[in-house]
């Protein structure tokens, strides 16, 4: 199904759709300003020299596709600077931008891309658990592609979800090398005849991570190398809207069928692990005024060793110390900060309770 959005004095954005054709023609057919992340795998530009034979002579169905074949590297560069251009210009100020290629043509983009004006925020290297091998045996497995993200200018504020992708790796920072597997197996789109539908199709899970990384539901993802919509599929389950952009009849086929079959995950589902930054400012004397904790009423430090009373105007005063919850705790521990939040708690029918919990009450109001 798709929807149409209209920005004030901007044509309508058709959202969930394959949009056919050129895919520089098509973004500049777009309203300006209008997206918030766009994903492209453009064409690698292998260079290919004949065919490629396994050890058995098995010829390798490899990419040698007429989208994938340029003139010279300077027809290459052009064909990059234009539709960097044009996907800039779409971008919203806070919007950013992932590229991902092979050593054939990365680097070429990056520094397109930094002459566009975008700011390179990580080169993230995907290594593939299950690499095609170097079947020639003159050089190594090429067993990794490159993906830049990079914001629209320097500066520009843009969507990190850094506690989410800190779950998503069993709770350590994510690294930027990912190891995932090339798509293969059933996830491998098959056409009318059995064989690969797309030369380079790419797995799920990394537009998972990338949309869960660096996305939120409901912001709008666009792909201007759509392919068989491995990007429109994961936007779709994720709560995305998505717009693909495709010239290949063949691929929008296969793309459109898949599309159909995606069901978006549920909403309580979609939700991810935010930054304590990220989470509504609750001051502790909000609390005192609501009635929470009343003046007067007295505190103890989590490890057993302090107390100090509540003032009314949600400040504390210790022993010989006054101050907000977080100068006290850290003048009592003779430390230079303290997270007084983690730091004191209240009694409640002879049980302490860390008085984080009455901020959270607070924050889960202000969510609804």
């Amino acid at each position: 199904m798709t929807t149409m959005t209209k920005s004030k004095g901007a044509a309508a954005l058709p959202l969930n759709t394959i949009l056919a054709g050129d895919c520089i023609e098509m973004m500049n057919s777009l309203p300006e300003n209008s997206i918030d992340l766009i994903f492209a795998d453009p064409p690698y530009n292998l260079q290919l020299k004949g065919d490629l034979h396994r050890p058995d002579n098995s010829k390798v169905d490899a990419v040698d596709d007429a989208w994938d074949q340029f003139s010279s590297f300077a027809a290459y560069d052009r064909f990059t600077r234009d539709w960097l251009a044009a996907a800039r210009r779409l971008l919203k100020p806070n919007g950013a931008i992932w590229v991902i290629g092979s050593y054939h043509n990365i680097f070429r983009v990056g520094a397109s891309l930094q002459d566009a004006g975008f700011w390179i925020l990580n080169d993230v290297v995907w290594r593939k658990s299950n690499p095609m091998p170097n079947f020639r045996g003159k050089r190594f497995t090429n067993a990794h592609e490159t993906m830049i993200w990079a914001s629209k200018s320097e500066g520009a504020k843009y969507t990190f979800n850094y506690e989410a992708l800190k779950s998503l790796n069993e709770g350590v920072q994510m690294r930027s090398d990912w190891v995932l597997p090339i798509c293969n197996g059933g996830e491998r789109l098959k056409d009318d005849n059995g064989d690969k539908a797309h030369p380079t199709q790419k797995p799920e899970s990394l537009l998972h991570r990338v949309l869960v990384g660096s996305t939120n539901p409901g912001d709008v993802v666009l792909d201007p190398f759509f392919g068989t919509g491995t990007t429109g599929a994961v936007a779709k389950m994720l709560g995305r809207d998505f717009i693909g952009i495709e010239r290949e009849e063949a691929y929008r086929k296969v793309a459109q069928k898949r599309l159909d079959s995606i069901r978006k995950f549920d909403r309580e589902a979609l939700q991810v692990s935010a930054s304590k930054r990220a989470e509504p400012r609750v001051p502790f004397g909000q609390l005192v005024e609501r009635g929470m904790l009343r003046p007067g009423e007295e505190l103890y430090s989590i490890n057993g060793r302090f107390k100090a009373k509540v003032r009314a105007d949600g400040t504390l005063v210790g022993k010989d110390v006054k101050g907000s919850i977080h100068q006290v705790g850290a003048a009592m521990e003779g430390a230079p900060s303290c997270n007084g939040w983690t730091y004191w708690a209240f009694k409640r029918e002879g049980q302490i309770v860390p008085i984080d919990v009455l901020r959270q009450q607070i924050r889960a109001e202000l969510a609804n």
